[in-house]
């Protein structure tokens, strides 16, 4: 198989897919500093709460816009010897901040609208319609733009806009609402249900790369699976101490012993070339295999062993 072009634009070992986004980020963040400013003039001509609200919910996610793009270009570093992986990990990092910036939105607009609910006030349905509108185009856009990447990082700020377009939809149906019936209770009422979708997206971003900062096995990978299709090429006579993890949300890494008596160093590397090409279907496209005589028998052999524990 081919080298594929990374996103660093050199041909390496690991196939990934390449996605620039930095553009489309850079516009998003220009099109969110607009809707940010729109708003907050709205929000204080019309005396709206829920579109200064609204702003302010703008401005981390344009911070969070930003986050992406720094993580993009560090994941774009070419590996040192001191960074032998490259920057790779940066994305998935900004990614879990992200998860942490929705949480911590989505509280702030629980409070907001805990407040408006105690404290309603009169706002001008009009022009709080017209700016929540504006903003709701904006967003749409960005969102159809970064929809549909499998990177992490990507869809955390996807996340990030498609909240800002629920939020505006539902200054959108208050505005509404108010012009129709005059009761500004729903601003806050449905801003309580916008900010607990918000929770919930969130807390599946904060999961997903959490596990992968902790190394965990791919959570769509069934490492028997693996060990299945390893053994079935012909030479191998087991597997062992395999370990999968993600270097990214689109780089897998994985090692294992693999058990082979076969004498002819051209047989091995036969027998390595069939294993990989079958990883290639679970999306592992670096590998390091470990060949021996002596499969590792004994509970305590250090070949196997992470860390040996004080007994």
């Amino acid at each position: 198989m081919e080298p594929e072009e990374t996103e660093s634009g050199h041909e390496s070992g690991l196939p990934v897919r390449r996605e620039d986004y930095s553009r489309i980020l850079w516009i998003g963040v220009a099109a969110t500093l607009f809707v940010f400013f729109i708003e907050m003039f709205g929000g204080y001509v019309s005396g709206s709460l829920s579109l200064l609200s609204d702003a302010g919910h703008m401005v981390i996610d344009a911070s969070s816009l930003l986050l992406t793009l720094s993580a993009i270009q560090a994941a774009r570093s070419l590996p040192t010897r001191q960074r032998s992986y490259g920057l790779h990990r940066a994305g998935i990092f900004a990614a879990f901040l992200n998860g942490l910036l929705l949480i911590g939105v989505s509280i702030w607009i629980l409070y907001v609208a805990y407040q408006r609910v105690l404290f309603p006030q009169a706002v001008e349905s009009t022009v709080m319609l017209i700016v929540a509108v504006t903003g709701l185009a904006a967003n749409v856009v960005i969102a159809a733009l970064l929809h549909g990447s499998r990177d992490l990082n990507i869809r955390g700020a996807f996340l990030h806009v498609v909240g800002d377009a629920l939020s505006s939809i539902a200054v959108v149906v208050a505005a509404l609402w108010i012009m129709a019936t005059g009761q500004v209770l729903a601003d806050p009422i449905l801003s309580a249900v916008i900010a607990m979708v918000i929770l919930v997206t969130a807390l599946g971003v904060l999961q997903e790369s959490t596990e992968v900062l902790f190394q965990f096995t791919p959570r769509d990978l069934n490492p028997e699976d693996v060990i299945r299709e390893m053994m079935a090429v012909p030479g191998v006579l087991g597997v062992h101490d395999l370990h999968i993890w993600s270097l990214s949300s689109s780089i897998r890494v994985m090692d294992a012993h693999v058990y082979s008596c076969e004498e002819d160093v051209r047989e091995n590397e036969r027998i390595k070339h069939e294993i990989k090409r079958r990883l290639e279907d679970f999306r592992i496209y670096h590998s390091t295999l470990e060949f021996e005589c002596e499969e590792c028998r004994n509970e305590g052999d250090q070949a196997c062993t992470l860390t040996r524990g004080e007994s």
